[in-house]
């Protein structure tokens, strides 16, 4: 597994939660479901590949924006250039983009405007906004949770303007399980009825911590009982407890260790029946183009047990061995070549 796979810990860590940084660089869509029966060809088209294999997949492919953190956060991408390079380079017509990289952006109705044209004149479909930063959904301080809950409104109306379906959030917060569910519970219930008058899902990753056990982020779900609330199962966000670094930087977060991992096949299958949207994961692959440290094959055949039939898996590769771009292709082949099982 990656030694950078729990974003949530590593922003809270490096302080992004508070700096509010942001990165520099018509409506005419109605939300897209996370699950339809609908065929986007061009979400799974790629150079080369036969129009066959796209329509076999049972799912469309997305692209999600973190792949691309490493450039991000490097200046030598801009944020406004996403839609065009999942479709140009990649042949990905669906992009989850990350709040961090427009973070003073999501009320400046001419940047939004100029987001929604450029995916609009690529033929890109904007899927969901994951948001970071905003606050803890299961804080046990109550002014600080409803505080984190209000931070997302700005998001679930910039998503419905941008025309995603959902906005991503996560259920993170200090205590005991239980006390943190039922923090978490309220924040939900009340983030979700702001959602529904928008028209948009809010949907929990597991994340790290307590929303890296299935039982417990699936039993949050069922407790807050709302249509538009779900899930986004990631198939690698399953270490609960990881080891401290020794400071604050990125290359010391490189080398801590997961020492407490929910089991993966597990957790999906506890997740999906709640799914509005899948990350697939990746962080290495072998020879045969397989992924390292997840049985794709495996993970994908739960997905489709699942039921979960037109909806979007987005790719959100995490590794450093091979390049944001190159792990994004490799993710795709891998997708391509699995998914019409």
């Amino acid at each position: 597994m990656s030694n950078i796979n729990n974003r949530r810990q590593f922003l809270r860590q490096m302080g992004l939660y508070t700096m509010g940084i942001g990165f520099l660089p018509s409506v005419l869509a109605a939300c897209n479901e996370g699950q339809s029966t609908k065929k986007d060809k061009d979400s799974t088209a790629q150079p080369g590949a036969g129009t066959e294999t796209a329509k076999e997949l049972f799912f469309k492919i997305s692209l999600a924006e973190w792949s691309f953190h490493q450039a991000l956060f490097a200046g030598k991408m801009n944020h406004l250039d996403f839609a065009a390079r999942a479709k140009n380079e990649f042949g990905i017509t669906g992009v989850e983009y990350v709040n961090q990289f427009f973070k003073d952006k999501a009320k400046d109705q001419a940047y939004l405007a100029d987001m929604k044209k450029r995916a609009d004149d690529n033929g890109v479909s904007s899927v969901l906004i994951m948001c970071d930063g905003e606050g803890e959904m299961g804080d046990l301080d109550a002014k600080k949770r409803m505080q984190a809950v209000e931070n997302h409104y700005k998001w679930v109306e910039a998503a419905k303007f941008l025309g995603c379906h959902a906005i991503r959030v996560n259920a993170a917060g200090e205590g005991k399980a239980e006390e943190v569910a039922k923090a978490a519970i309220e924040s939900l219930t009340k983030l979700s009825a702001f959602g529904k008058d928008h028209g948009i899902n809010v949907i929990v990753e597991n994340h790290g911590g307590f929303s890296s056990n299935g039982k417990w982020l699936s039993n949050i779900m069922k407790t807050v009982n709302m249509p538009n609330c779900g899930t986004l199962p990631d198939l690698g966000n399953f270490c609960i407890k990881r080891s401290k670094p020794e400071n604050n930087t990125p290359e010391a977060w490189a080398k801590t260790t997961c020492l407490e991992e929910y089991d993966r096949y597990e957790g999906v299958t506890e997740l999906m029946p709640f799914a509005k949207g899948v990350s697939a994961k990746t962080y290495d692959f072998d020879d045969a183009g397989n992924e390292t440290t997840i049985d794709y094959k495996r993970m994908l055949q739960i997905v489709k047990d699942a039921g979960y039939k037109g909806g979007f898996i987005g790719i959100e590769y995490e590794g450093t061995r091979l390049s944001e771009e190159e792990g994004v292709r490799k993710s795709k082949e891998l997708l391509l070549r699995l998914g019409a099982i």
